[in-house]
């Protein structure tokens, strides 16, 4: 039994409950972080130098053992899930840093996931409606995501100028342009299906499509399901649970007796290696395409790329935390022609993209892009290789804003362009 005073542990802010004010039964009814989750973090603090938010604040209350801490008073009773509660939740990025280090494998995306749901019917009636219509509408609809797609130009004078630079301008084709089936060359090695995801189809078909190649070139048949829709990451990342387990679902269905399913965006990959969690029967074989081509091998020569090129790499936070990627895509690009392969310093720390959080926090998450844009200039790289699509955007923006120029493409395109040189 917990026999500290009461409140002793809390971050500053949450509010005590005592016998003047009633005691919190705990959490609302629905999904909630478990016990058994949240006495796995030991309060050890290991984490702490590696939150972001923590890192630029120095607050315990944007800590991961803060907002743990947090959590655990709710639980117990001894906190309310009220306003301060929410800030707390809402100012993590879930970039899955902490788990990194944690030497008790504290499960914290999952919990962050469980509390924000806790927290959703304290917002706003105009703020419940926007998130209602963007999370549970919008994106997990193919036809809806592509309407919106296309509207935006005419949006675009009404946005934020930050959030203006992060759109790219041009549009792309209707989804049934790309080819439900695309036959190997050479001695075939397989069927993989792809995810070709809701904004990564919608602004960047050319990934895509330098995908398709790619695993075409070498050996691998690659279906692209109708039936499949939105992975669901950014309503599970914002405590829309019952979403993500309906696109779950449908996801687990459509992507059915294929021998892997191949994800070229960090973001939906790592969410849908977690489909079990949310829903046993929908656990499927989910390999991010880089990790994939560099454990089943390139056929033939990596190419070359026409002229000297320096490169930086960035990693993903769900791409290097949630899926443990991070050598596999330097080998690929180290081994096409041409190509100078240079680190980004502080390479790890996030750019401050986040699915939405960009968007909703825009102040920490331009801390952040500012940083990771800064780190990157510093490199001198031509292109800069990124592996997720809200990355990628939060970089062109960051770049734009210091005035540096750099060509951002998904590292599958610098496969695709050297293996298609002459």
């Amino acid at each position: 039994m917990d026999t500290r005073p009461l409140g002793t542990d809390l971050p500053d802010g949450v509010r005590f409950i005592g016998p003047e004010v009633g005691w919190n039964p705990g959490w609302a009814a629905g999904d909630a972080p478990s016990l058994a989750d949240l006495n796995a973090c030991v309060a050890c603090g290991l984490c702490l130098p590696h939150c972001p938010t923590y890192r630029l604040t120095g607050e315990e209350s944007a800590s991961p053992r803060g907002r743990i801490t947090a959590m655990r008073a709710v639980h117990e009773g001894r906190a309310t899930t009220d306003e301060t509660f929410s800030r707390f939740m809402d100012l993590c990025l879930v970039c899955r840093a902490c788990e990194d280090v944690c030497p008790s494998h504290v499960p914290f995306g999952r919990m962050m996931e469980a509390a924000r749901t806790q927290i959703e019917p304290l917002r706003s009636r105009r703020a419940r409606f926007v998130r209602w219509l963007g999370l549970d509408v919008v994106l997990p609809s193919r036809k809806m995501t592509w309407v919106a797609g296309a509207l935006a130009p005419l949006a675009r004078p009404l946005l934020p100028a930050r959030v203006r630079a992060m759109i790219p301008r041009d549009g792309s084709e209707p989804f049934s342009r790309l080819p439900r089936a695309t036959s190997p060359e050479g001695d075939p090695r397989g069927t993989v299906a792809l995810l070709s995801g809701c904004v990564q189809d919608r602004w960047f078909r050319r990934v895509n499509r330098a995908t398709i190649r790619v695993l075409a070139r070498n050996g691998w048949r690659v279906v692209v399901p109708r039936a499949q829709e939105c992975c669901g990451a950014l309503a599970a990342h914002n405590g829309h649970l019952e979403t993500a387990r309906r696109l779950a679902r449908k996801n687990a269905a459509a992507f059915a007796s294929v021998d892997h399913v191949v994800v070229n965006a960090a973001g939906c990959g790592a969410h849908m290696q977690s489909y079990g969690e949310l829903v046993e029967e929908a656990d499927l074989p989910v390999r991010d395409v880089m990790e994939f081509l560099h454990e089943e091998g390139i056929t033939g020569d990596a190419g070359s790329l026409s002229q000297p090129t320096r490169v930086a790499y960035h990693d993903a936070c769900h791409a290097l935390r949630a899926q443990g990627i991070h050598d596999q895509p330097r080998e690929l690009l180290g081994a096409i022609g041409n190509v100078e392969l240079v680190e980004i310093p502080n390479g790890d720390r996030c750019c401050g993209a986040a699915g939405i959080y960009n968007v909703t926090e825009p102040e920490m998450s331009d801390r952040l892009m500012r940083e990771k844009a800064e780190a990157v200039a510093s490199t001198g790289a031509a292109v800069v290789a990124s592996g997720n699509p809200g990355c990628t955007m939060q970089l062109v923006a960051g770049l734009q804003e210091i005035g540096v120029q750099a060509n951002l493409v998904h590292p599958i395109e610098l496969l695709d362009a050297a293996a298609r040189r002459p």
